[in-house]
């Protein structure tokens, strides 16, 4: 087929913080943007005991089945959803157009409404070097795709009685009960902290508004997140002990900046729970939604599975050979601090069911046989927007890779479409969604029964994965043609 789509485009983003040097550049992309599991790999130790879960500090092995009662998404074709098959082919000319370029090395897209499949389909090579080819069950490094599992574990908790969004999170974390708030900077260069003027809830934990930052930006207080290796830290504790030692960037509740809040979170589900955050996504989440390649690390057998990581050389204008250990990953085993902010591996198939599970009010499958993680309006709940206007699309708000904006606000651990049309986008109202460091990217519409999953392993910016999304949208929505099939 002649390829019907124009040349990539680069596409400029309005930055959220001020320029960077080229080392704090690169320092950036290894934590803020990529939200990168915050791991520092150690071949010649043995994997440390969480502290805040001793007795069950190690991950258990993957069970041998994970099936769970729910069945898998049947495949169809795409006209008994609505789909035209013909204008569907317009994503695989996107996709093939942007490997053909040398963009992207391979991927994964899968496109489901009403609980079935009406396009799954891989592309390219998982690995360059070696030339064996992206298939369907490929295993990537979903990176901030983590977080709405981790919110879900959160909500999991919620339900059980076990936290409250006005709850101040030093209910659940002491070390917190005195933390300070960034001001300014005196004549002397010395930084000036104040009070907060109320304590940071679990809400604004939840939102990325609690004051938190990945330590991006260039105030005195962002520096100190590299300064003290915040994400490099041997533990889920060790982490919370420095970040107890660090100013808040701004006043709780006064602005939108993506922070390590959501490895917070992973701690307190550690603590809450009295599990390791491994052990309880699984048990919890992967087991029973039958999410099989879907963890912390990549077991031996599966390695030959797992996608080889890449990067946009800017200067070169090209993509490269990248290295999950120059972020301090070792997927080869568990890690000693698991991150609830970016540290799991998944497919598109796994992902694929969790995010069905969510666009099915917390459950897959039919009432029979189907396997229930959340109550209907705890979905709802986590989904839905929580930022006030003034956080939204504002210059004191949401500033992130220039993917967010009027319209889009932000619920527990999810971007939202509060109003596609200010967003400039054809998803049904409600859409939510994220993605991840690599160029992963997924979201649910529940006005039209759609999820959707593409998976990537590009790193650094450049052409295409800026535009990616958007392109994917335009795709779909332009081959729904009933909407009531």
């Amino acid at each position: 087929m002649q390829n019907s789509i124009p040349k990539i485009r680069n596409r400029k983003f309005r930055p959220h913080f001020a320029p960077l040097s080229r080392n704090r550049f690169l320092a950036a992309i290894a934590a803020l943007a990529l939200c990168s599991p915050a791991i520092r790999a150690n071949a010649q130790a043995a994997p440390a005991k969480t502290a805040t879960a001793p007795a069950k500090a190690a991950a258990k092995p993957p069970a041998k089945s994970a099936n769970s009662g729910a069945a898998e998404l049947p495949e169809v074709k795409p006209e008994s959803l609505g789909f035209s098959s013909q204008r569907l082919t317009r994503l695989e000319s996107a996709m093939q157009t942007a490997i053909d370029q040398k963009q992207l090395a391979g991927g994964v897209t899968l496109l489901a409404r009403h609980g079935k499949i009406a396009e799954f389909k891989a592309y390219g090579q998982r690995d360059v070097a070696s030339g064996k080819p992206t298939e369907k069950d490929t295993i990537f490094r979903i990176f901030s795709m983590t977080k709405p599992v981790t919110s879900t574990a959160m909500m999991i908790l919620y339900e059980q009685g076990k936290w409250s969004p006005e709850d101040p999170i030093s209910k659940y974390i002491p070390e917190f009960a005195h933390l300070k708030v960034f001001k300014d900077v005196d004549a002397s260069g010395n930084m000036v902290t104040e009070d907060p003027v109320h304590a940071p809830t679990m809400r604004e934990l939840m939102t990325h508004t609690a004051g938190f930052s990945y330590g991006g930006g260039t105030t005195p207080a962002d520096k100190m997140y590299g300064e003290k290796g915040v994400l490099h830290s041997a533990s889920l504790q060790e982490m919370i002990e420095k970040l107890a030692t660090i100013p808040l960037l701004y006043q709780p509740g006064t602005r939108w900046v993506y922070s390590v809040s959501v490895d917070i979170q992973g701690y307190i589900v550690e603590k809450l729970s009295g599990e390791s955050l491994p052990d309880f996504m699984r048990e919890q989440i992967f087991q029973p939604l039958g999410m099989r390649d879907t963890g912390f690390y990549v077991p031996a057998e599966k390695m030959d599975r797992f996608a080889a990581l890449y990067r946009w050389d800017q200067q070169q204008g090209a993509l490269v050979a990248g290295s999950g250990s120059a972020l301090g990953v070792d997927y080869s085993k568990q890690p000693t601090m698991p991150s609830g902010g970016g540290g799991l591996v998944s497919t598109a198939r796994d992902y694929s069911r969790f995010a069905q599970m969510l666009l099915d009010g917390g459950q897959l499958g039919t009432s029979a046989a189907g396997v229930r993680i959340l109550g209907p309006e705890t979905v709802k709940l986590m989904s839905a927007n929580h930022l006030p206007p003034q956080l939204m699309g504002t210059d004191v708000g949401m500033r992130f890779w220039g993917n967010v904006r009027y319209g889009f606000g932000y619920g527990y651990d999810f971007g939202v479409f509060v109003d596609p049309g200010l967003a400039d986008s054809p998803v049904g109202k409600g859409t939510f969604m994220w993605d991840g460091a690599a160029g992963t990217w997924f979201w649910i519409d529940p006005v039209n029964d759609i999820v959707f999953v593409g998976m990537v392993q590009r790193m650094g910016g450049g052409p295409f994965v800026g535009v990616m999304q958007e392109i994917a949208r335009a795709a779909v929505y332009q081959a729904l043609l009933d909407k009531n099939p």
